[in-house]
């Protein structure tokens, strides 16, 4: 219940008498006595806050229209920041590079650690074990980072890993209970189909749920039963996907690699109890949807990799998602470019808007192809 609280002020000068000592005169009828007056202010209500529950579900023209406050009074203590980034792949050549400066682990992460710190959480995606003597190589799809990686996610704010990707078991069983127990070891949280990572922010429960569809089809009731399952058990539930056709703008199955149409899978994830989906693998920047009031990130592009070989796949973008107690109020998108082997950089001005545009594009063509199913 809103309550409004009202102060009533009440001044009363009183008539100061002259010099002489004689009194002020009666004042002739209808008129206010010279020196003296009784004021009211009439009763203001203290400034209210839009409830949670009365927070309109956010819309593509929220998230790449004109900023605007939306008509939102927001109680600042109420507010949560979550920061996702795409795939971050400590391999090849971003280990490479790693050993080129002194294994400084945390030179991937110099650029953009700044804008991870700013959140209460940041999650991103671990696509490759961490694992002792992993070799160095400049080719190949066998995946590994060093151990000394896991320290500087920390470092850089990281709070939860999510390792259901195609590449996070290249190393076995061995190398992913390795990852496990050095990103425990760190500080950080991780997150599978049957692992849910829990935070508490300030009273606010967040869990984390991860899914892998690349190189084989998703398990669609353990999606369904997993997510009803950690819905009961914290207030924000994120989803991780991993998933879709790679280098593509419009999220789509990839027949005999990814065989579901990430579309279907991000909207059972909605309907199970998901708050928010987040997807990677595409390896591009894709659109975003709102489905059923909840936000679709299909894919952030890379983050920490070494796909150099073409613009497109040096890109990527921070997501940064601000929420009101348990609804979704705001999203920027922060573009991303990696440079040297294993850098991402922020990107400002017509670079940066570029990408922006493309991602809005991307988002009304999917909307559209969303409007002709129906």
């Amino acid at each position: 219940m809103r309550r409004l609280a009202f102060v009533v002020v009440v001044v009363v000068a009183v008539a100061c008498r002259g010099g002489g000592g004689e009194s002020s005169s009666s004042p002739a009828p209808g008129e206010t006595p010279v020196g003296m007056g009784l004021y009211m202010l009439e009763p203001t209500p203290t400034p209210f806050f839009t409830a949670p529950e009365d927070v309109p579900a956010i819309t593509l023209d929220d998230i790449f229209g004109p900023a605007a406050d939306r008509g939102l009074r927001l109680d600042p203590t109420k507010l949560r920041t979550l920061i996702a980034t795409g795939d971050v792949i400590p391999a090849r050549n971003v280990n490479n590079q790693i050993i080129a400066h002194g294994n400084d682990f945390f030179y991937p992460l110099s650029a953009t650690a700044d804008t991870l710190r700013q959140a209460d959480l940041t999650v991103v995606n671990l696509e490759a074990p961490l694992v002792e003597g992993c070799p160095p190589t400049e080719e190949g799809f066998t995946f590994c980072g060093q151990p000394g990686f896991a320290g500087a996610l920390r470092e850089a704010g990281v709070d939860v890993a999510t390792l259901e990707n195609n590449h996070i078991d290249n190393y076995g069983p061995e190398g992913v209970a390795a990852t496990e127990a050095l990103l425990t070891a760190s500080g950080i949280d991780y997150a599978n189909y049957y692992t849910l990572a829990m935070r508490d922010v300030r009273g606010l429960r967040f869990g984390f749920l991860a899914f892998n569809g690349v190189g084989g089809a998703f398990d669609r009731e353990l999606v369904r039963r997993r997510i009803e399952e950690a819905d009961g058990q914290v207030d924000v539930l994120v989803t991780a996907f991993h998933w879709g056709k790679e280098y593509v703008t419009i999220p789509q199955a990839d027949p005999g690699i990814a065989a579901d149409d990430p579309v279907d899978i991000a909207h059972l994830a909605v309907d199970a109890g998901a708050d928010l989906v987040l997807g990677n693998h595409p390896h591009w920047v894709q659109g975003v949807e709102v489905y059923a009031g909840k936000l679709i990130t299909y894919a952030h592009g890379n983050f920490i990799a070494d796909q150099m070989w073409s613009y497109e796949t040096t890109l990527g973008v921070i997501g940064r998602y601000i929420f009101y107690d348990n609804e979704l109020v705001s999203v920027q998108f922060v573009p991303v470019r990696i440079e040297d082997y294993a850098r991402p950089v922020l990107l400002e001005g017509e670079e940066a808007q570029a990408i922006l545009d493309a991602m809005r594009q991307a988002s009304l063509s999917l909307q559209e192809l969303m409007a002709a199913r129906q």
